[in-house]
């Protein structure tokens, strides 16, 4: 039996956006409307390279990485061909404009998932062994 807790309404959450959950262990989960006002929950992290997908432009019933532009499916966070990966999917549910999430889920799925911290930006000259940089 699922327990369910609530973490906003459906008012909270732009149209066409997402909203962030922040959790006590591991990354954030993203609460998404789409056009049509169905809502969707995702680990707020791309498969590709760990962008924020509650940046990400929301189309359709997908998102767009705002890092890369990968395209990743609201219903099941599997990214869209070519690309390949998923990243994890939340249970959800909503009742008299209440959105809830599952404790359980919340408190394990995907905990261990990390976002790539960026390193330091490095540039190259061609000309840096002679001293023409």
């Amino acid at each position: 039996m699922n327990r369910w807790i609530p973490v906003c309404t459906v008012e909270d959450i732009p149209a066409l956006g997402a909203r962030r959950v922040a959790r006590e262990h591991g990354l954030d989960v993203a609460v998404f409307k789409a056009a049509d006002q169905q809502l969707f929950a995702l680990l707020d992290r791309c498969p590709h390279k760990g962008g924020p997908l509650s940046q990400g432009i929301v189309f359709g019933h997908s998102v767009a990485c705002p890092l890369h532009n990968w395209n990743i499916a609201l219903d099941s966070g599997q990214a869209a061909a070519p690309d390949h990966g998923q990243t994890p999917r939340f249970a959800l549910k909503v009742e008299h404009g209440q959105v809830y999430l599952d404790a359980h889920e919340l408190e394990t799925l995907a905990t261990e998932a990390t976002r790539p911290l960026a390193g330091p930006a490095r540039r190259t000259c061609p000309g840096a062994a002679s001293g023409a940089c």
